[in-house]
């Protein structure tokens, strides 16, 4: 069988445009889980495995991560000076990954989103508060913005209001 040369160098710029495009993706969807922790927290900025950088918010006392998922949605990682990742916000045309952004907290998080489902009333918006997690996600296609917390991880003094 032969191949002409101009097919090969296309298989090999398509080829070429794949593994950028991966290791594209696997950049900017890297992140931890709730209550996890982020890389390396510092006293100003920390770089991450994902090569963004953890910038200070509210005196210090936070650090935000931003990354944007291969859906294009924009995820906010909130930790706290020690680095535990006590929140996410996110905004965007698609939903994040919630299981993988939970983590260990998805179980609690689907167990009060099963048990709210009769009483829910709006279709477009829902909000599950658990003991030790508390999820709320809105919007319309292609127009999606939530945020998720634990309550008992929040720095003293912060509120789920005060993460932009």
């Amino acid at each position: 069988m032969r191949v002409s040369r101009s097919a090969l160098q296309s298989f090999s710029r398509g080829a070429a445009r794949a593994a950028a495009l991966a290791a594209l993706l696997s950049m900017t969807c890297a992140h931890a889980e709730l209550g996890g922790a982020i890389a390396a927290p510092g006293a100003g900025t920390a770089a991450t495995s994902a090569g963004a950088a953890a910038a200070p918010l509210l005196n210090g006392a936070v650090l935000r991560r931003t990354n944007v998922d291969a859906g294009g949605t924009t995820i906010n990682e909130y930790a706290s000076n020690t680095g535990e990742i006590f929140a996410y916000t996110w905004q965007g045309p698609t939903m994040p990954d919630l299981p993988a952004l939970l983590g260990a907290y998805d179980a609690s998080y689907r167990s009060g989103a099963t048990a709210g489902f009769p009483a829910a009333h709006d279709l477009h918006a829902s909000r599950v508060v658990q003991p030790d997690v508390v999820v709320e996600s809105g919007g319309q296609m292609r127009s999606y913005v939530g945020r998720a917390w634990l309550p008992g991880a929040l720095p003293a003094g912060v509120t789920p209001d005060d993460l932009p």
